[in-house]
């Protein structure tokens, strides 16, 4: 059979046999036609080959596996199908793009924290929209700082509201039809907003868990279908991201808006913080880009040349 695997922990693979939304003949379903049926999640174990090849199942990737007891639902994932991307943090296969979730209010939104994310799927070549959660209980000047800092480098931006739903049809637009790696930091109502956009299928949230209150409570990246063919792979939140395999000649990449005004920079690699004629910075004093951004990449920068080499 084939399959997807929804989660993976401590060595089990959870895995969904439903087909991909493609019939089993795109390129998420490999090379082989595999006889379909649906039913449960089968508990899977890998076999011992992945480990010999140096290979690991990863959340997201579309797989073969056998039967071993149908009542059980138990069975052993015996090959990984093609992937098209692989992610390293998180760890997931076979994503689209990433969704950052930060709050628009209550808490305020932390956008070093947010920029971090941002450099990092940049960094892995992938595509990234943004959604500011709680608008209901945000001022409208902030929201249009935000929109125009973050539209301003190219990335879709929707503002949303779990409690008055105002949002979600734009929201569930940019996912429709993908796979979409979504993060947030602890508090922004992530949980809650995925439960929205969920047909028939309840997530845990901080607010009804009478076990761990006020934490976050997803422990592992976990796939999450919306509707055929849309997934969602809701991750562990994070206060904190540390930029790895990064210099600090390559940060500027990272943020899409500076390349329309490299080009106008006096010297070649133009570190656009102290150099003279520096495109970068006369764009940021006509307002064309994100004092906050700009910032935050001095920040980063500062950080990546500081570090120390071992």
């Amino acid at each position: 059979m084939r399959g997807r695997i929804i989660r993976g922990i401590a060595g089990f693979y959870y895995v969904s046999p439903d087909p991909p939304a493609d019939g089993g003949k795109g390129e998420d379903a490999g090379a082989k036609e595999i006889p379909q049926r649906s039913g449960g999640m089968y508990e899977c174990r890998a076999k011992g080959i992945f480990r010999k090849d140096g290979k690991k199942p990863l959340p997201g990737d579309y797989v073969e596996f056998d039967i071993t007891d149908e009542e059980e639902k138990e069975g052993n994932v015996h090959e990984i199908l093609p992937r098209r991307s692989a992610l390293i943090r998180p760890a997931v296969a076979n994503v689209d793009q990433a969704l950052v979730i930060m709050a628009a209010a209550s808490p305020r939104p932390n956008l070093n924290l947010m920029d971090r994310f941002l450099v990092t799927m940049e960094q892995q070549g992938l595509s990234c929209c943004i959604c500011f959660n709680k608008k209901d209980l945000a001022d409208e000047t902030v929201c249009r700082q935000l929109s125009d800092s973050y539209r301003a480098a190219g990335y879709p931006v929707v503002f949303t509201s779990a409690v008055t739903k105002e949002g979600l049809p734009e929201l569930q637009r940019l996912l429709e039809g993908r796979t979409t790696t979504v993060a947030g930091p602890s508090g922004v109502g992530k949980s809650s907003l995925i439960n929205t956009l969920q047909d028939g299928v309840s997530m845990q949230t901080g607010e009804i868990s009478r076990i761990e209150r006020g934490r976050h409570t997803t422990r592992h990246s976990e796939l999450i279908r919306i509707r055929p063919g849309t997934w969602i792979v809701d991750t562990p939140g994070f206060s904190s991201i540390e930029l790895s395999g990064m210099e600090k000649e390559d940060l500027g990449r990272f943020f899409p808006e500076f390349a329309e005004w490299e080009p106008r920079c006096r010297f070649t690699g133009c570190a656009h913080i102290n150099e003279p004629d520096c495109g970068v910075k006369e764009a940021l004093l006509r307002g064309e880009i994100s004092e906050s951004r700009y910032e935050n990449y001095c920040q980063l920068y500062a950080e990546l040349k500081d570090r120390r080499k071992y």
